[in-house]
């Protein structure tokens, strides 16, 4: 009882602190923006997610991901909770080992790093030998996570109905909803297998793409072994320049991976935070690989769903106000298109209007973005609480992702809108096949899909030749040639 009256009270001391940030004015909210305190109040809240840990450590992670929806003090502050979460001590380690495999450590391993390679809100990894002379990782839940998530999870919602009350505007309640749906899933590491080993089969034609095989006879709910992987966080730079590593192939090979996911299997891994994605060189073939760790969330797209995402995506490529109005209304946004546009995008409105594929991201625009933010949160607030849960961790994955290609400064590339239309393409054509008998139909569908992916591959090429060296080359001599009338 004294721990979790302690638990509390560190909550509702935060929640009083933060609530507060904004104050009414007649019309309107305004918001107080003194840098120092803003600091000092996401350091509170940073500190309370780990003095909680698990499930706290989780909902700050989700949080330090809203990058269109929190001030820069707070995502930047929170972001550490990705690979600076609390350990726990290895007589805890040993425990969960002893309870979950029936026997010491010392029997199941011939080594067992006591260091652990990296801890995260649920579990920390450590690197260890089978006795076959295998090297892999095992993954341990923290000892007390299960027991005290559901606990959590109350006490959050009810502090937060709280702090609704009090300030009408704060209204995060879908945070706790997704926190009780998905962590009953995230402290199951069986499932947790079962998606890496599923992922793994629906990707098997991206060669580059590596997914560490599962030992099932030393994994539990609560104890994971995979293969150990070897490779640098694909927001390492400094890693990738060492090793001869294009951050432009990583960018677009990780586009591909998502694309597919998303917009033609509709089984999303959502945390692609940079611990989860490492990148390497094959020793063997010198090779650029890409490693997913962390298969505990994914977001299952139901189909209806995934085909209006796909159109709303093709829209906001060319610029098609009617489409992005239609099917972002289809997909909850009612009259907040606009915003959800903006929301989806990262991009400003003007931007939308042209076409997001059409305009280069600026660092203007990014200010833009992120000063809106402030401005509309009580309706990005109602639009969250609007849309499909489905979105929702859609919303965290992009997120996640943009901030990886914003560090590898390949954000105003060109690749991923072309790896969404060709994805977009396949997904619709795919279904309009499903839903029709006749051959001849089913051939024209298929020749109208082979036409747009030639019409997508010719626009690469010409991306590419505008862009290559050898390009440049060829226009620079052109300008030599003798010039006749």
């Amino acid at each position: 009882p004294t721990l979790i009256f302690t638990r509390i009270w560190r909550l509702a001391s935060v929640n009083f602190i933060l609530g507060p940030v904004y104050i009414y004015n007649v019309s309107h909210i305004v918001y107080i923006y003194h840098l120092c305190t803003i600091q000092r109040s996401a350091e509170r809240l940073r500190d309370l997610c780990c003095s909680n840990r698990g499930t706290f450590i989780k909902v700050g992670q989700h949080l330090g991901a809203l990058d269109y929806l929190l001030p820069e003090e707070y995502t930047s502050t929170l972001k550490v909770l990705h690979s600076r979460a609390p350990q726990s001590s290895m007589e805890e380690i040993r425990q969960v080992i002893r309870e979950d495999l029936g026997k010491e450590l010392s029997d199941l391993f011939i080594q067992f790093e006591e260091k652990a390679q990296g801890a995260a809100s649920l579990a920390q990894v450590h690197k260890a030998v089978l006795p076959d002379g295998r090297t892999v990782a095992v993954k341990v839940q923290h000892p007390k996570v299960q027991h005290q998530s559901s606990k959590d999870i109350v006490v959050m919602e009810f502090l937060l109905q709280v702090v609704h009350w009090l300030f009408p505007d704060f209204a995060f309640m879908w945070l706790v909803e997704e926190a009780k749906k998905n962590m009953p899933l995230e402290l199951d590491f069986l499932n947790e297998g079962r998606n890496a080993e599923k992922i793994a089969d629906m990707l098997k034609q991206f060669k580059f793409l590596k997914i560490p095989k599962i030992h099932w006879d030393f994994s539990t709910k609560r104890i994971l072994t995979m293969d150990y992987a070897e490779g640098g966080q694909v927001n390492d730079r400094e890693y990738m320049r060492r090793n001869g590593i294009n951050v432009n192939e990583i960018s677009r090979n990780l586009g591909k991976i998502y694309s597919e996911m998303i917009f033609v299997n509709g089984f999303v891994h959502c945390d692609p935070h940079p611990g989860n994605v490492l990148v390497r060189k094959c020793p063997e073939s010198n090779k650029t690989e890409i490693v997913l760790l962390d298969h505990g969330l994914y977001q299952v797209l139901n189909q209806d769903f995934r085909l209006d995402y796909c159109r709303l995506w093709q829209s906001l490529i060319k610029g098609d106000l009617k489409g992005i109005e239609r099917y972002s209304r289809r997909l909850g946004a009612g009259d907040l298109y606009p915003l959800f546009a903006c929301v989806l995008t990262a991009r400003s409105w003007k931007s939308v209007n042209v076409g997001i594929s059409q305009t280069p991201v600026t660092q203007s625009e990014d200010v833009e973005i992120r000063t809106n933010a402030a401005l509309y949160l009580p309706q990005i607030s109602e639009l969250l609480n609007r849309i499909p849960r489905q979105m929702l961790l859609l919303l965290k994955t992009n997120d996640l992702l943009r901030g990886i290609e914003t560090i590898l400064q390949t954000r105003a590339s060109s690749s991923s809108f072309i790896n969404m239309s060709r994805c977009c393409t396949r997904a619709i054509a795919r279904h309009k096949r499903s839903k029709t008998k006749s051959r001849t139909r089913r051939l024209q569908i298929s020749l109208s899909e082979r036409w747009s992916l030639c019409q997508i591959g010719l626009y690469e090429l010409m991306v590419w030749l505008r862009s290559s060296t050898l390009a440049r080359w060829v226009c620079y001599l052109l300008n030599f040639l003798p010039y006749t009338n």
